[in-house]
């Protein structure tokens, strides 16, 4: 078994993770808050450190930069991050009830920012890249002139499956006949992508738990 003290913790913390799956106990919940409270004091450092600190005190006061990097360029003063930090203040005032109608204006602010610089990202990469990526070629040759029937079919399959599943969130009308099966062939398409991406979170979640059983077995007791 591992002499050290660090892995001895870890473990101690891991199985009270994993008591949850015998039921809801102390154990769990205190793994569980713990878990949540290193993670917000950690972020909060680093989002200081890596955020706050060069986008803001740095740029207000330049001569904070020596503190970080003592042979660094000294940076020039821009007073105009003083707008996103009285915003970020003026966020904080929710927690004061009397003031907390003044966090609407910076959350106003950041949601329709936010919004508006997604919205132009998401039709480039998540519309139009998609529909580029889609409507390729009939045939697909390779660099010496052949046709690459792999490709090809690939590619024609992709096609049909996009098709089918747009008949299939089609509802100016009925579903029988012809329409009615290549709804129904869209509805298995979608299923199969479903599956696929469920799949592959379940297997993320997997890789996560073997890694874990592993560092518990190995680390920790030194059985494999």
């Amino acid at each position: 078994m591992s002499s050290s003290l660090e892995v001895w913790i870890a473990a101690a913390l891991s199985l009270m993770v994993l008591s949850f799956l015998w039921r809801d106990n102390p154990a769990y919940k205190f793994a569980e808050h713990l878990f949540v409270g290193v993670s917000a004091g950690y972020w909060m450092v680093m989002g200081f450190w890596s955020t706050l600190w060069p986008n803001a005190v740095v740029k207000l006061v330049p001569s904070a930069a020596r503190l970080t990097e003592p042979a660094g360029p000294v940076p020039a003063r821009e007073p105009l991050v003083l707008v996103p930090l009285v915003l970020g203040i003026l966020m904080l005032l929710r927690l004061w009830p009397r003031l907390s109608w003044l966090a609407r204006w910076p959350t106003a602010f950041a949601v329709g920012t936010t919004l508006g610089y997604n919205l132009v990202r998401y039709v480039r990469s998540d519309f139009l890249a998609q529909i580029h990526a889609t409507v390729a070629p009939g045939l697909l040759v390779t660099s010496g002139g052949a046709v690459n029937w792999v490709a090809t079919c690939n590619q024609w399959l992709i096609v049909a499956g996009t098709a089918s599943g747009v008949v299939y969130f089609t509802y100016t009308r009925g579903g029988a006949g012809l329409r009615g099966g290549v709804a129904r062939g869209g509805l298995v398409v979608l299923m199969v992508a479903f599956g696929a991406s469920f799949a592959y979170a379940v297997m993320a979640r997997v890789a996560v738990l073997v890694g874990r059983l592993q560092f518990l077995l190995g680390d920790w007791l030194g059985l494999v």
